[in-house]
C-alpha cells in the first residue's frame, strides 16, 4: 500500500438516517460538528443521512417519497397552472 494517502482523522462515527431514525456506528473521516451519545455510553460524532439502506426503495422494495428540499411541491405548483 502507498504511504500517506489515507486521512489522519479516521475515527468511529454514528450515521443517522433522519427519515426513519435508524442509526449505525462505523468508522469514517466525515467532518461534522454534532455529536451523539451511543448505546455503549460513549459520545461520537454524528453524521445525518437523508437515505440509508433502511429507507432506500431498492433495498426496502417500497416506493417512499423523501422530499427534503420541497422539490415535489415546487413541481406541483409549477405544473398545476397548465
Amino acid at each position: 500500500m502507498k504511504k500517506d494517502i489515507h486521512p489522519e482523522n479516521y475515527r468511529m462515527c454514528v450515521f443517522k438516517d433522519i427519515s426513519n431514525d435508524y442509526s449505525f456506528l462505523t468508522r469514517s473521516c466525515a467532518d461534522t460538528k454534532e455529536t451523539v451519545k451511543w448505546e455503549d455510553g460513549n459520545e461520537y460524532p454524528l453524521v445525518k443521512l437523508d437515505i440509508s439502506n433502511t429507507s432506500h426503495p431498492f433495498y426496502t422494495g417500497k416506493q417512499k417519497l423523501v422530499d427534503t428540499a420541497g422539490r415535489v411541491d415546487k413541481f406541483r405548483t409549477r405544473y398545476a397552472k397548465k
